[in-house]
């Protein structure tokens, strides 16, 4: 069992200050699909405003808002009551597949912290990632005040373990551009 964190309050500044959880990849908001992928999860937690959205989810606000994903997770690590947390961007329209991949990573790893995504060049996407709750309360507590404090800083204090991304599940859609790309795999897909 495992609870999920889905980050959903960003600026966008990228894409103009677009409600970006809201824009769609293949007809189903971006949201929705980091929400179907972690549809067995114990709990899912979404940080960010609330939304309309189809399945039972608890809400978490950091405070202020926009204090970026280390105070997003902070946010929401009280509702977490599974020993392991996925935590994902809510832009990340495919990342269904790797859910399983990165639990079963971690699970092998009896001495790391989180499993990463690790992209090409072995760049790690600290927000598709899954962590052991107890490590991610410890590093995030480490922190007077998680307001600005990058993921990498968080990161940078724990054991990882990285889970190849060859099929690009954790491509994120912070641009218009990033979007166009992913909504045009999503078509080619359906087409097949």
């Amino acid at each position: 069992m495992y609870d999920a964190i889905v980050l959903a309050g960003g600026a966008a500044r990228r894409l103009q200050g677009a409600d970006k959880p809201q824009l769609d990849v293949g007809g189903v908001r971006l949201l929705d699909h980091v929400l179907a992928a972690v549809a067995d999860a114990g709990r899912r937690i979404v940080v960010g405003p609330r939304r309309a959205v189809p399945v039972p989810v608890l809400w978490r606000r950091e405070d202020p808002p926009g204090g970026g994903p280390v105070a997003a997770i902070a946010a929401a690590l009280d509702a977490v009551r599974a020993e392991l947390v996925a935590v994902l961007a809510a832009d990340l329209p495919e990342i269904a597949p790797a859910v399983p991949e990165l639990l079963a990573a971690l699970r092998d790893e009896a001495d790391a912290d989180v499993a990463c995504l690790a992209g090409s060049g072995g760049r790690l996407n600290y927000l598709a990632a899954v962590w052991r709750t107890a490590a991610l309360r410890r590093l995030v507590s480490g922190f007077a005040d998680p307001h600005g404090v990058p993921v990498r800083a968080l990161i940078a204090g724990a054991s990882v373990v990285e889970v190849a991304d060859e099929d690009g599940w954790g491509r994120d859609c912070d641009t218009w551009e990033e979007l166009s790309d992913a909504r045009r795999r999503w078509m080619s897909r359906e087409t097949r």
